[in-house]
């Protein structure tokens, strides 16, 4: 039990913005409140290329008699601080795809999905990161958005999710 980690399949367009020894933020799906620190210890340097994922091996902080081998978890990488930039000029939020950003009468919005619902969640949306843009406000690290899905999709409708 005291070498439990987690083995994650990250895409390989998504593996430059993982390195070793980066925060990281995981939660069990048996115990969906609990955020538990986490950092990469490692990057298989292979790729599956039928997958085009690449394996990052991540390792808890602290232990915990709750945490079994085999559950099923979700993790959310964080971002790095840069040294370089002063700190009045950092910018925090959560990078997401630009699909998952919706626009309303004008205002901007994505939808989260908490329990297999969907929840409808007004954002603050920042500066563009490739395909990805930045949220400053609306959504936590490590919380499910919808990427792709009907126009008509609203607050409160079952979804299943779908890992990529």
């Amino acid at each position: 039990m005291s070498s439990l980690e987690i083995e994650i399949d990250v895409n390989e367009a998504y593996i430059n913005r993982v390195a070793t020894g980066q925060k990281v933020v995981a939660t069990l799906d048996a115990y969906p409140d609990w955020k538990i620190p986490a950092h990469v210890i490692t990057i298989i340097p292979t790729a599956d290329r039928q997958r085009a994922t690449v394996e990052v091996r991540v390792g808890f902080d602290e232990l915990d008699p709750r945490v079994l081998p085999d559950m099923g978890v979700k993790v959310a990488f964080q971002e790095a601080v840069r040294s370089d930039v002063p700190p009045q000029q950092r910018v925090s939020g959560v990078l997401v795809p630009k699909s998952a950003l919706r626009s309303r009468d004008g205002r901007d919005y994505v939808l989260v999905v908490n329990d297999g619902m969907v929840e409808r969640r007004a954002v603050a949306a920042g500066d563009s990161h490739g395909s990805d843009i930045l949220l400053s406000s609306g959504v936590a690290a490590g919380e499910s958005v919808v990427l792709e899905g009907p126009a008509e999709l609203l607050d409160g409708m079952r979804v299943r999710e779908m890992q990529r």
